[in-house]
């Protein structure tokens, strides 16, 4: 699975919350996804496994890859979901995946990206219940992007289990 979508017609995002098997099926199923990819980001070690990124060792995050249409949903819609399918404002992780790797990030393409998001965050943190408990997630330019091993695209669906049972879903 790759994520090097070269249809114009497409815009990409790539987003981090924590398991990246709950973020990939979260986006999966959205209306102008075309695809999800599991995978890592923002650290310095080229093509790390699962393991290597799980201890915790490489700076890398867990993420997804989302390649979307723009025409059915916009960019803002995607950040709209990715802040309610988590806790942007819990520290070190989310859930009971705790470290570096798991926490909040939106790694944008472009500065048009990075300006929504700037914006959204800032909105957030002006309301409940952020007012009282910041939002913690980072906005990072893309670096490379390394998709996951097979065994961890569409986890949820190869091994029978439901997103929603996994974890609390702020939706």
């Amino acid at each position: 699975m790759e994520m090097d979508s070269t249809d114009s017609r497409y815009d990409r995002a790539i987003f981090a919350a924590g398991c990246f098997w709950d973020v990939e099926a979260a986006f999966r199923h959205i209306p102008g996804v075309i695809e999800t990819v599991a995978g890592y980001t923002g650290g310095s070690v080229p093509d790390p496994s699962y393991d290597q990124v799980d201890c915790g060792e490489t700076d890398h995050v867990f993420a997804v890859g989302v390649v979307f249409d723009p025409t059915i949903i916009s960019y803002q819609e995607l950040l709209e979901r990715f802040f309610r399918i988590h806790d942007p404002a819990q520290e070190g992780g989310q859930g009971d995946y705790t470290g570096s790797q798991y926490r909040s990030c939106i790694f944008v393409l472009t500065g048009e990206q990075k300006d929504l998001a700037l914006t959204i965050r800032e909105q957030l943190n002006a309301s409940e219940p952020f007012r009282n408990r910041p939002v913690l997630t980072e906005i990072l330019p893309a670096g490379q992007f390394w998709p996951a091993e097979e065994s961890h695209q569409q986890f949820y669906e190869k091994c029978g289990q439901s997103y929603g049972a996994s974890r609390q879903i702020y939706e």
